[in-house]
């Protein structure tokens, strides 16, 4: 396969797993915000903008209003925000243009009718009432996408690409939302282990779709440790960082199958992996949260920029 071939397909689930975890993290948002006073409800959307990097631009057109209606619209839909979620569907859509002869007519077809559905949808201001469809839509419309590769394509190199970049983009997600958690959503530390702290992690789980897994396997308990290790080390949990990079090493074996050569890319995706398999949540909490998702984020990073020097996704 051509690099710039890979580098299409890579980047259309890359941008379509994105464009469904941003849904989900405005969903938990907005349901945290519903429960808080307006001055609380500000610092929720504040956190949003932060997990998805975004305080930068947000503030140079709002400053420091963080009112619902403003996030979630600069998100979803504003021109002043290169990253909203109708761009992000757009680039998803050119990528499957340009790699049209490679994905089958039911992926294209889905990929496309995403698009068209979400820039209707998108094309007027979304207000508090219209959100909660909004989301669901995008949510079903990624859906859609995912159900029809895995039901008509082969698989092959052009597969293991596409998951390769849903898994990367996966990995990243969850990790931020956990970093984010403990150290912007929770206002002080005196609040650990309050009812606050565990309504928040709660919103992570959820913002994850992870809530029912979770309490399943727990009955019910909700506590800080026990949900970083479900979100980090458990690998039965298809959004946990042990679970992404399971399937993305896996992945990536497939490829060096398939044109017959290990490349850097696979030892670090390796290495990474052993290094989540080896780790234990007291050893986690002992060197620090917020240290280890750092190091997690550096090295899934590194991870993506490797794949496309490796597979020379320029050419």
């Amino acid at each position: 396969m051509l690099g710039r071939s890979a580098n299409g397909i890579f980047w259309l689930f890359r941008y379509l797993e994105r464009a469904e975890n941003t849904a989900r993290l405005v969903e938990a948002g907005f349901r945290m915000a519903l429960t808080r006073d307006a001055a609380d409800a500000s610092d929720e959307w504040r956190s949003v903008i932060v997990t998805l990097g975004l305080q930068g631009a947000y503030q140079a057109k709002f400053g420091n209003d963080y009112a619902g209606s403003n996030v979630f619209n600069f998100i979803l839909r504003d021109r002043d925000n290169p990253g909203n979620v109708l761009s992000m569907v757009e680039q998803a859509r050119h990528n499957a243009r340009m790699v049209r002869t490679g994905i089958t007519r039911e992926v294209w077809e889905a990929v496309n009718e995403s698009w068209m559905i979400l820039k209707q949808e998108l094309a007027r201001t979304v207000t508090e009432t219209r959100l909660g469809g909004v989301l669901d839509l995008i949510r079903r419309q990624s859906t859609l996408v995912r159900g029809a590769m895995e039901g008509t394509m082969l698989r092959n190199d052009i597969y293991y690409f596409a998951r390769a970049g849903s898994f990367i983009e996966r990995a990243d997600n969850t990790a931020r939302l956990l970093d984010v958690k403990y150290y912007v959503l929770l206002p002080s530390l005196s609040y650990v282990g309050s009812s606050l702290d565990n309504v928040q992690w709660d919103n992570v789980l959820r913002a994850v779709a992870g809530d029912r897994a979770y309490r399943w396997l727990n009955a019910g308990r909700m506590e800080a440790r026990g949900i970083a290790e479900f979100l980090m080390l458990d690998g039965r949990f298809p959004r946990s960082l042990a679970f992404c990079y399971a399937q993305l090493r896996d992945y990536l074996d497939r490829l060096a199958v398939e044109y017959g050569d290990r490349l850097e890319t696979h030892e670090i995706a390796a290495r990474t992996h052993e290094q989540l398999k080896s780790q234990t949540i007291d050893g986690v909490f002992e060197h620090g949260l917020h240290q280890v998702i750092g190091q997690f984020i550096a090295a899934n990073n590194h991870l993506a920029q490797q794949i496309q020097r490796d597979y020379r996704f320029t050419e």
